[in-house]
């Protein structure tokens, strides 16, 4: 299942001078999995994003997703919890494909602020922060640092090498790129009833 403008690899890959290293950049729906020596940025409004690496090869990787809107209620197989669990499973397995090995996997996760204004029914950055967390616990794989919700974007720069995360609070946002994009990336996680995929035992 590949959900319409879901998690495409991300391809803007880049010099960064400040950090002097290469560096991808990741958009909402776009995921990085790296074995090299180099930086994985993004930056969160409501959306989440999962640091996942192996503490012994440094393999690893980042998302950026959330959780749609759905009206269908959060039970576990609702069309839009398969979209984190999504989200999820494509950055894990590329790792674990990379030569990482499940045991060794750590997670650092990040997000989930309450910035997108007209989501009013649900605070849809704690939703998202709920869900990776859950997703975490669920899978086994440990979280050794987060920091979610809260009302202010994060600017995130993941070092999978080393494990390093260095967050920035955004608290003066000059404009409205930020949202902007998250509501553009909302609004084409168009969540279709779904029937006949989830088999329950």
């Amino acid at each position: 299942m590949n959900p319409q403008g879901q998690d495409q690899f991300a391809s803007n890959v880049y010099y960064d001078r400040t950090f002097d290293c290469d560096a991808a950049k990741i958009l909402p729906g776009e995921y990085y999995f790296t074995h090299k020596d180099m930086m994985i940025v993004t930056v969160l409004g409501s959306c989440v994003s999962a640091c996942i690496r192996d503490r012994v090869t440094g393999i690893g990787g980042m998302n950026h997703f959330m959780l749609p809107d759905s009206g269908d209620g959060d039970s576990p197989i609702s069309a839009s919890m398969r979209y984190g669990t999504y989200a999820m499973e494509i950055l894990i397995n590329d790792v674990l494909k990379a030569g990482a090995r499940r045991e060794n996997l750590e997670a650092k996760v990040f997000g989930g602020g309450n910035v997108l204004r007209g989501f009013i029914a649900i605070n849809v950055g704690e939703r998202n922060a709920q869900f990776v967390r859950d997703y975490l616990k669920a899978e086994n794989i440990r979280v050794v640092a987060e920091d979610l919700n809260d009302i202010w974007p994060r600017k995130v720069y993941f070092f999978p090498r080393t494990g390093k995360v260095l967050v920035k609070k955004l608290k003066q946002l000059h404009n409205n790129t930020l949202v902007n994009r998250e509501q553009d990336y909302a609004s084409r996680l168009v969540t279709k009833p779904v029937g006949g995929e989830v088999d329950l035992f």
